[in-house]
């Protein structure tokens, strides 16, 4: 009886590592969001590959529940609608000090998509904490895995970054292209 009440060590260190890579993926995010950065074609291109397969795989979601797809769906739409409309519109582009192509993105943009998507991460994790505790709320808990607004949540994210990307992809050819015209 004793034995089932202290959890093994390996039980303690999954939490905590999912916790600090989530909180060094988070700081890499914001860190992209401001300043200067400079556009490296390579990186960009497997970063939109990566966020476009992430949608693809979201959107297998919905052999559980098509709420779940329709959501994932909803969201990217919008995203790549805000990447075109706002996101790409209020980015600057410079050339550095080393001639090279930077652009600035629009600080707010991507501070709000970050935390909306933090927030909603924080109350799925609230709502179902006490899931994981046992107890009566367990039973009223909905299952893990079944909130359309998040997978809305995160469909947004990701097709908000993989339209941004390809658009800064595309400025940058734009800008190759005229430089070897001139």
């Amino acid at each position: 009886m004793l034995a089932q009440a202290i959890p093994s060590p390996a039980s303690l260190y999954t939490p905590i590592a999912v916790g600090a890579l989530m909180l060094f993926v988070i700081y890499r995010r914001v860190r992209r969001s401001f300043g200067r950065q400079p556009i490296h074609t390579k990186r960009m291109t497997v970063r939109v590959a990566i966020f476009a397969v992430v949608l693809a795989l979201s959107m297998l979601s919905g052999l559980q529940d098509v709420r779940l797809a329709e959501g994932v769906l909803a969201g990217g739409v919008a995203g790549a609608v805000l990447a075109l409309l706002v996101g790409l519109k209020f980015t600057r582009f410079e050339i550095g000090g080393e001639g090279q192509d930077v652009y600035i993105p629009n600080p707010w943009v991507g501070a709000a998509l970050t935390a909306l998507l933090l927030g909603r991460l924080a109350w799925r994790f609230l709502v179902l904490a006490p899931m994981f505790g046992g107890g009566a709320a367990a039973e009223h808990a909905p299952a893990p895995g079944n909130s359309p607004l998040t997978m809305t949540v995160v469909g947004l994210t990701l097709g908000y970054y993989m339209v941004y990307y390809a658009g800064i992809l595309l400025h940058h050819r734009r800008f190759k292209r005229q430089a070897q015209l001139a």
